[in-house]
């Protein structure tokens, strides 16, 4: 069997059946991400799998959000106490001026509270802004193995590993602390662990974490860890999804996860059939109905607008994909349920 034959039996599906659905940090088309409500929701609408992406505090928790800087979806700016917390930092190569996850303990980061990123695209989410605190990996680990018993099914989790390389070189070994969670947590259904460096993934690897290992891959550039070790001569994630470069991850990973661009542009269509042939999964991300995410030629109205996503879907789909991530998870399981 196959990593990518395997991948999907663990989702009890066959490479005929369909791409799984995860639900991108839950359900954030309709609450604000990574947030209790978020997932919870996810799950009822009947994702396969949520997705969780993971940063660490001062104190060496493992928190459940999208970026390390924290003043975009929390409340952290409008908290005195905080104020001095403010600075600027570069994480994988980009100036950031905020607020950093790493800088606060737990406790401190407990007390803030959620809001909607894109608020001008997203109204009716911003609505339940304020009125959720951050997760923990074993909080939202206990979520789902609650959440899977209560809908009668195993729910997975696709756990993101993010800025491994940037952690690292402030003192924090993400790959253990990923494996000390997992260890410690009741996960009902299947497990798999991604990154946008390789690098980290070949260390949950190596300490025997039980999981599926999925590599991202963005439509240009190339991979934090491989910058930090090999500068201006880093292999690009574009050589990567050569045929050479796809021969390198066969064995190492059990699938990619590329940019959907990639599946939209018949010149680079060809990277799924190319994974395939060497038995790899390919995931995709992400899939949205608004118009601001729609490619050009399926947009109709305004940015915060549902353009004709059903159009663009239809081509992701249509590609072989085995698995695709959702912000609305209702319209992501409707769409793959025909």
């Amino acid at each position: 069997m196959s990593p990518r034959e395997r991948l999907l039996a663990a989702f009890d599906r066959t490479p005929e059946g369909g791409p799984i659905i995860i639900g991108h940090r839950g359900a954030p088309g309709y609450r604000p991400e990574h947030t209790r409500s978020s997932y919870l929701l996810a799950i009822e609408s009947g994702v396969d799998a949520v997705e969780p992406d993971v940063v660490v505090s001062r104190d060496g928790v493992l928190v459940v959000r999208h970026d390390a800087e924290i003043g975009e979806t929390t409340d952290v700016a409008t908290r005195p106490e905080f104020a001095d917390r403010r600075t600027r930092r570069v994480i994988d190569g980009i100036e950031l001026d905020g607020w950093f996850t790493d800088d606060f303990t737990w406790a401190e980061l407990a007390t803030l509270r959620c809001r909607e990123r894109i608020p001008a695209l997203r109204e009716a989410s911003a609505r339940f802004d304020g009125a959720e605190p951050m997760l923990r990996l074993p909080d939202l680990l206990a979520l789902v193995a609650a959440a899977s018993d209560r809908v009668g099914r195993e729910v997975g989790i696709v756990i993101e590993v993010k800025h491994a390389a940037h952690f690292a070189a402030r003192g924090w070994d993400l790959a253990a602390l990923v494996a000390r969670d997992l260890a410690a947590a009741e996960v009902p259904g299947p497990v798999v662990i991604e990154s946008f460096e390789q690098g980290v993934l070949t260390a949950l690897q190596q300490r025997g974490v039980a999981a599926s290992y999925v590599y991202l891959v963005e439509a240009e550039g190339a991979a934090a860890d491989l910058i930090a070790a090999d500068g201006e001569d880093a292999a690009t994630y574009a050589s990567q999804l050569t045929p050479d470069g796809l021969d390198a991850l066969a064995g190492q990973v059990d699938g990619i996860s590329v940019d959907k661009a990639l599946l939209l542009d018949p010149a680079r269509r060809r990277v799924v059939a190319d994974a395939h042939a060497r038995g790899l999964a390919v995931f995709t991300w992400t899939a949205r109905p608004e118009n601001a995410f729609l490619s050009e030629r399926f947009r109709r109205g305004g940015d915060a607008a549902f353009g004709d996503w059903r159009g663009e879907w239809s081509e992701i789909w249509g590609s072989g994909i085995d698995g695709v991530f959702v912000d609305h998870a209702d319209l992501g399981v409707g769409f793959a349920r025909g």
